[in-house]
């Protein structure tokens, strides 16, 4: 079992709910507005949900160029959003604020989440400068707001980002448990809808074991889930589903269909 929250099966495919650019931010849809938001995320939640995925993430992959501290009205409009999709939901879900921690958990918390995602640990030179995450202030979050249960997964390989540390990637990931009480590592590719590389994750694999479920966060396709699903516990999906395999589309139900369908003959 990976998680409680998902059922006995032993392996999982999280899918991006990728929310349009919020309030505030420089794509945001001012004519559109909130409606348009909830309702092309409701049309993709029906996509995904239909196609039998086994949870659902939110995340603001729209707000470009990404900030290391939430805005508050961004934060006071993904809550709304969420919370308004809420009712159809029939799978378990969960919350990504990029690029802030304490955001997400914050947001995962107000709507009811069962996990959330993000870099929690490490230093980074990015695009948006030098990222340096605070674990401790997420965690203690968690714990005053009383949500013991949220599971925090963690993303210990940025994207749009290097990492400053000279550490293996699999030293990293067993720090992050030890040191960050880590509820799983997930491992990406070097951009959103590039593929992490195999070696990573077999290294990552050898250094935490059993001991938290590993993810491929990025870059998983019909066509390589058989290999990555031979080493990690699951994996998070966003740009395959997509209308033409292309981030910034709404989800292709049809891809989403044929991509559980080849997962159920893998485990």
């Amino acid at each position: 079992m990976i998680f409680d929250f998902l059922g006995p099966r032993k392996k999982a495919v999280i899918a991006m709910a990728h929310i349009g650019a919020l309030p505030g931010t420089p794509l945001y849809d001012a004519d559109g507005g909130m409606m348009k938001l909830i309702d092309d995320v409701v049309g993709d939640i029906e996509k995904l949900q239909k196609g039998g995925v086994h949870a659902i993430m939110f995340g603001n992959e729209n707000d470009r160029p990404y900030q290391f501290e939430a805005p508050i009205a961004s934060v006071a409009a993904m809550t709304a959003i969420i919370s308004a999709v809420r009712p159809m939901l029939s799978v378990p879900f969960g919350v990504n604020y990029l690029w802030d921690p304490a955001a997400s958990v914050a947001i995962a918390v107000a709507t009811g989440a069962s996990f959330a995602r993000e870099i929690f640990t490490g230093v980074f030179a990015s695009d948006m400068g030098v990222w340096s995450p605070n674990a401790a202030e997420a965690l203690r979050l968690r714990r005053n707001l009383h949500r013991p249960d949220l599971k925090l997964l963690f993303n210990i390989n940025a994207e749009f980002a290097s990492s400053l540390d000279s550490r293996s990637i699999g030293l990293r990931a067993r720090s992050a448990i030890f040191s960050s009480l880590a509820d799983a590592i997930l491992v990406s590719g070097p951009l959103t809808g590039q593929p992490a590389q195999a070696s990573d994750l077999r290294e990552v694999r050898e250094a935490i074991g059993s001991e938290v479920p590993l993810f491929a966060n990025t870059g998983v396709r019909l066509e390589n889930v058989g290999d990555v699903l031979s080493i990690a516990d699951g994996c998070v999906i966003g740009t395959h589903f997509k209308v033409d395999g292309s981030t910034w589309n709404r989800v292709d139900g049809g891809r989403v269909s044929r991509f559980m369908d080849k997962v159920a003959t893998l485990v």
